[in-house]
């Protein structure tokens, strides 16, 4: 049976016995597991990162963006969590999943080049003491600015 809400449960360790319609969340490994709410029973587990899924709360509500896409199981149930809700999503074709997994691939691929190039800016930047440089200081530190900001 479809759930329509599911309850955070925020802990350290995600239990080896999943209870339905909980949400368990690890802050601390950065990663939310549930039973998947089209009632098939399976696993969902969604990696807690700015290039995954991220969580927010609001009191007692939380939100689980983006969507969960459950397209390798067999219900391919496709819903949000939205303040403890379940959203349910209409079903997609095969080329609607595989169009929405390679623009997931390519949006995480540009999260990574963007996090590895302020890096490389950080790690490469004048230090702010060193007074030979102060006037490339200024730009470079405009510039590591600018990057950290996307």
């Amino acid at each position: 049976m479809k759930l329509q809400a599911i309850r955070p449960s925020f802990v350290e360790f995600i239990p080896k016995d999943l209870e339905d319609g909980v949400l368990y969340i690890s802050e601390r490994y950065k990663v939310a597991v549930h039973k998947c709410a089209s009632g098939c029973g399976e696993k969902v587990v969604t990696p807690l990162s700015p290039a995954d899924w991220q969580v927010r709360r609001h009191d007692d509500l939380v939100s689980l963006y983006p969507s969960i896409g459950n397209w390798n199981f067999a219900c391919r149930s496709h819903y949000w969590i939205r303040e403890n809700r379940i959203v349910w999503a209409a079903s997609m074709s095969n080329a609607e999943v595989a169009q929405v997994q390679a623009r997931d691939r390519a949006d995480k691929a540009r999260h990574i080049d963007r996090v590895n190039a302020a890096k490389i800016v950080r790690d490469n930047a004048v230090p702010p003491n060193d007074p030979s440089h102060a006037t490339s200081r200024s730009w470079w530190r405009r510039f590591v600015d600018i990057l950290l900001r996307k």
